[in-house]
This record gives structure tokens, C-alpha cells and sequence, in this order.
């Protein structure tokens, strides 16, 4: 049940985000923007965990968890470096996530040689 739990949670954020896609004349990449924001915003102050635990993958998955990530890396690197931990603890939060994206876009390319449209 769990995974069904988090397919519908991930369907549903994905939903919203094509139905503002289609509604609005923002591009893509200001929505992007938007959803980890928004996710940095539900973080700090404090509704996105309980969201996260309850939607599991289908909450942690899309860019809001990677704005979840960025302010739980901040956070922590405030309280152990104080103002310097602002510029280096979104890094080190989601250092795997951002190589591990970079990694398979490249095996990716090497792959399937995408061409030039």
C-alpha cells in the first residue's frame, strides 16, 4: 500500500505542475524554480516533514524534496559553521543526488548518442 500511497502523491504533484504548465504562460525552468523553493519554504517552517513521512517517495522524489534537502543541509551547516554554513550546506546535502544526476545524464548520452535537433 505504501507504494501506492507514494505513485498517487508523485501523480498528483506532477498533475499540478502540468495543469500550471497549461494554464499559465510561465516556462518550464521558473517552475522548476518555483517547486524547490516551494519545498524550502514548506521546510523551514516545518510542513514538510509530516508530508514527507506521510507521502513517502511520491513527496520526497519530485523538487520539492530537493528544496526539503537544500534547507536540511543549510540548517545543519548554520548550526555547526554559522553564517558560512549558508553557502556550503545545500552542497553538502545533496552532493549524491546532483553527481548521481550528472553521472547517469552522461552513461545516458554515451548510450543512446543523442543528436542536435
Amino acid at each position: 500500500m505504501e507504494f501506492v500511497k507514494a505513485f498517487l502523491v508523485g501523480g498528483v504533484i506532477c498533475a499540478l505542475v502540468q495543469i500550471l504548465m497549461d494554464k499559465t504562460k510561465l516556462m518550464p525552468g521558473r517552475i522548476m524554480v518555483m517547486l524547490v523553493v516551494t519545498g524550502t519554504i514548506l521546510g523551514a517552517v516545518g510542513l514538510y516533514e509530516p508530508f514527507a513521512e506521510w507521502g513517502g517517495a511520491g513527496a520526497t522524489v519530485p523538487l520539492l524534496g530537493f528544496g526539503n534537502t537544500l534547507w536540511k543541509g543549510v540548517k545543519e551547516a548554520i548550526a555547526e559553521d554559522g553564517f558560512l554554513g549558508v553557502f556550503k550546506g545545500g552542497f553538502t546535502s545533496s552532493s549524491a543526488g546532483i553527481a548521481g544526476a550528472l553521472i547517469f545524464g552522461y552513461l545516458g548520452s554515451i548510450l543512446f548518442k543523442p543528436k542536435m535537433k
